[in-house]
């Protein structure tokens, strides 16, 4: 469980609106992001949410590293995203590779404001209760 666990939320994103309404557009760029990064993609889920009172539906994209994943979540009626990326480290160090997917993706959405977080995750040789 070794590894780097990052958030970003995206605040006011200035991008085309099809990147927060489409499932199969965002889950496609997600996945080459993760490609170019050098993480190995072992598997992906798209979904599109339906319409409420308060505007479009958003969508999910949820791509299954080998090294572990990346999700990411729109909210288009608040022009807003998530974006989740972990990777373990426990064979090589991905750290860099999980935070190029996080700038490439925060690229696409041109927030006005993000709040970033990341959370290094289960220590080796940390003892156990």
């Amino acid at each position: 469980m070794h590894g780097l666990h990052l958030t970003a939320d995206l605040h006011d994103c200035r991008c085309e609106m099809h990147w927060l309404l489409d499932a199969e557009a965002l889950g496609a760029a997600c996945v080459k992001t993760a490609q170019a990064a050098g993480l190995q993609v072992v598997g992906k889920l798209f979904h599109g949410f339906p319409a409420t009172p308060q505007g479009p539906g958003g969508v999910t994209a949820t791509v299954l590293l080998a090294e572990s994943h990346l999700c990411a979540h729109t909210w288009p009626e608040q022009r807003g995203v998530t974006l989740d990326v972990y990777v373990c480290n426990i064979g090589a160090d991905h750290s860099r590779k999980a935070m190029a997917v996080m700038e490439a993706l925060e690229a696409i959405f041109m927030p006005t404001r993000v709040e970033r977080h990341a959370l290094k995750r289960g220590a080796l040789g940390a003892a156990t209760a």
